[in-house]
């Protein structure tokens, strides 16, 4: 597999521009992935790798395509958080043509285990759930778990028949088309990744972690960007013009933890990035819940019934950032706070 540090993202523009303005909701089976395949041949899924000297700019275009909409968001961060995960596993041998995605959620009522292991090939049994984009993906990196109690990364196919998908309670508005399903396994092939623990221990887990909050970031960049086209009307509006300026505030302060924190990755690829990451994403969390509060008081109504992206990011937004764990994260990070010694907050 083959990393492109730089490319053509006029082209990426163009491509998301096309999809964001389409008029009518998508297709679950055709569009996204359809789209998927055509960043994929013009190799704009090849994102730099995260901690390799230019994180800031992956993050850069999780952000744009997010802005364009976060159900395509949602499978292009999986598929490229996949790729990153095979390079940092050394198992780059293991990408093929497709789609990847990658399922972690580890709910109790819901383990997939290891039954039988030979070598690095395995078999499956029992059930995963929050499995996002099943029905539109190819393969997919799932967490599973064995005799040593530490889960082990396994790769899948999802055209095995000895798998099952199960779709009755999934009652979404918001990323509704993600269609985050539960995936049955009975005696399923699939390969080792890694090393048992592998998964949550590398470094590149919290890297990860931070680039589901440039996301987020990208998403509120786009809603905040209706808010300054108001403003640019020639009719006054205080309000909207003070709101704006509320928006600024909260998305500068993002934009720079953003970017503070890919700094800091880069400068120390290897070290743990739990606090600086926990740390960014909820100071995006807070920004893009003040976007949201700012930007539908200012314009009303309107966009959210005139305007199908703006509606689709509206409704997708709060759900999309629910992979925030909200004061359990905090309360995490209020005690990694806690240790730092005095003057953290100097400037």
């Amino acid at each position: 597999m083959s990393i492109i540090q730089d490319f053509d993202l006029n082209n990426l523009d163009r491509l998301l521009r096309a999809f964001s303005e389409r008029p009518q909701p998508l297709n679950l089976d055709t569009q996204l992935p359809q789209l998927i395949q055509a960043l994929q041949a013009d190799h704009l899924d090849l994102l730099p790798l995260p901690g390799q000297g230019n994180t800031l700019r992956r993050w850069q275009t999780l952000a744009r395509v997010a802005g364009c909409d976060l159900a395509l968001a949602k499978l292009y961060e999986g598929h490229t958080d996949a790729l990153a995960i095979l390079a940092e596993c050394a198992a780059v041998h293991v990408v093929a043509e497709g789609i990847w995605g990658v399922w972690a959620a580890e709910p109790p009522d819901a383990r997939a285990r290891i039954v039988a292991r030979e070598g690095d090939q395995v078999r499956l049994a029992g059930r995963k759930a929050w499995c996002s984009g099943a029905l539109q993906i190819d393969r997919a990196l799932i967490t599973a778990w064995s005799g040593d109690d530490q889960p082990q990364l396994v790769a899948i196919e999802l055209s095995q028949p000895s798998q099952g998908l199960a779709i009755e309670g999934w009652q979404a508005v918001g990323m509704a088309i993600t269609a985050s399903i539960e995936v049955t396994f009975a005696d399923t092939p699939g390969v080792a990744i890694g090393q048992p623990g592998q998964y949550l221990s590398r470094p590149g887990f919290w890297h990860g972690g931070a680039g589901i909050a440039a996301c987020w970031y990208g998403a509120a960049e786009a809603l905040a960007d209706y808010l300054r086209a108001h403003c640019r009307k020639p009719r006054p509006d205080a309000h909207a013009d003070a709101h704006l300026g509320a928006v600024d505030a909260a998305l500068y302060g993002a934009r720079a933890a953003l970017r503070e924190c890919a700094g800091w990755i880069d400068r120390q690829p290897d070290a743990d990035a739990s606090f600086e990451v926990r740390r960014c994403r909820a100071q995006v969390e807070q920004a893009v819940e003040q976007v949201i509060h700012h930007v539908g008081r200012a314009l009303g109504a309107t966009p959210f019934c005139r305007s199908s992206h703006f509606a689709r990011l509206s409704a997708d937004l709060p759900v999309f950032m629910r992979q925030s764990h909200g004061e359990r994260d905090l309360a995490v990070l209020g005690q990694q706070l806690a240790h730092v010694p005095a003057g953290a907050w100097s400037l």
